[in-house]
């Protein structure tokens, strides 16, 4: 299957749709699919000048950076252009993983050829205006957004309840894509005494409580260091790790001295930070899944979350991790208390279960389950494409 992926955040880029859709392109291009890569030209790139990167075509287009998220970068329409290229290039099925100008541009495109194309949902971008826009711009985008995923195929989202979600607020047809996690880059074995040394840590049991993500006003940040400081009310030698940069960190670092910023990581770097922290305390109640949350685990991290997206999924509450209902800040900082309590051996048992229930999480099976539901629709995938493939590619 030829296969053109319309995005407008890929890496080198850090961040959780990033992550997924090259993971995507690496399922995919070990079983022999060829991808077109279309997204924003980066640092240094010449637009509409094709590149051949990790055995996938990759054509970037004219963008800007984004405001506030000055790290990434927005695509420019380019229906006209995508357009003939498409028409010397046609590719078997376009899938469009963005809303922003790019990616609206490339499903009238697409449509304008009679190309099968169909969505990602990826980021609530109508529950961010509060935090930037200052005015209650939510419906507005919402409407946007539910306009442009109808008028594809279909709109995959990453959980069973988030589907149900869309489709109540008007989307046409919604079904999962879910997400895996790299059992083989995360995991406890990258525990790190010397890292933990230079946080100033030298007691193996002192708590270490990690947060990774953005340092963005969407992702609640606030109520993550109010949890910390209860936890160190039970726990007064538990230090806290922040992994990550946005546009809080200058703010955070002023006012809170007491934390460790430890910027951004990434590959085993970042699984080190994991492995070496002991608690994962993510408040942000915006994600339509949270990678972080299953990267956490299969690092046997203890993980304490609002009960949405991936921690809904995957934890039971007690058991391989710590739920809390959702949007509620007050019971979130009295759990974080009460855990400061927990002794050694209960705790080991659950972070040997978030790990177990981690093994599950695999990057293959959500491959073939996509290009499944790809089948179903009508893209022309072969049997032997679709299950035989060579594991030295990516």
């Amino acid at each position: 299957m030829q296969l053109a992926l319309v995005t407008e955040t890929f890496p080198p880029e850090v961040n959780g749709v990033a992550m997924t859709l090259e993971n995507l392109r690496v399922g995919l291009t070990r079983r022999g699919h060829a991808l077109q890569i279309i997204r924003p030209a980066g640092s240094g790139e010449k637009p509409h000048q094709p590149l051949s990167v990790k055995h996938a075509l990759h054509l970037p287009m004219r963008g800007c950076r984004i405001p506030g998220y000055p790290e990434l970068r927005i695509g420019f329409p380019a229906r006209r252009f995508l357009r003939k290229h498409w028409t010397n290039e046609r590719p078997d099925w376009v899938h469009v993983a963005t809303e922003g100008p790019l990616g609206r541009s490339a499903i009238k495109a697409a449509r304008d050829l009679g190309l099968p194309v169909t969505s990602g949902f990826h980021t609530r971008f109508h529950s961010y205006t509060k935090h930037y826009a200052g005015i209650p711009l939510g419906g507005i985008v919402w409407r946007y957004l539910r306009h442009l995923h109808n008028q594809t195929l279909m709109t995959f989202a990453p959980t069973r309840k988030l589907c149900d979600e869309l489709m109540q607020k008007g989307l046409h047809n919604a079904r999962v894509l879910g997400r895996g996690v790299d059992g083989n880059l995360f995991g406890s074995h990258h525990r790190d005494a010397t890292l933990r040394k230079s946080w100033g840590i030298d007691n193996e049991h002192t708590p270490v409580i990690l947060y990774v993500g953005r340092l963005a006003a969407e992702k609640n940040l606030a109520l993550a260091i109010s949890a910390f400081h209860a936890f160190r009310e039970s726990s007064p030698q538990a230090r806290m790790v922040l992994v990550g940069s946005g546009p809080l960190e200058d703010k955070l670092r002023k006012t809170h001295p007491d934390l460790i910023f430890a910027g951004v990581q990434k590959d085993l770097s970042l699984a080190r930070h994991y492995a070496s922290a002991d608690w994962f305390f993510f408040p942000s109640l915006t994600e339509t899944y949270g990678n972080v949350v299953t990267e956490a685990m299969t690092s046997g991290l203890a993980v304490l979350a609002f009960d949405y997206a991936a921690a809904h999924e995957h934890i039971v509450d007690g058991e391989n991790g710590w739920l809390t209902p959702f949007g509620d800040h007050a019971l979130f900082i009295e759990k974080a208390k009460a855990l400061a309590t927990i002794e050694q051996g209960p705790l080991s048992v659950v972070r040997a279960a978030a790990a177990n229930k981690a093994k599950a999480f695999s990057w293959d099976g959500v491959v073939e389950r996509w290009l499944d539901d790809l089948t179903m629709l009508g893209a022309p995938i072969s049997s032997h494409n679709s299950t035989h493939y060579t594991a030295n590619h990516g």
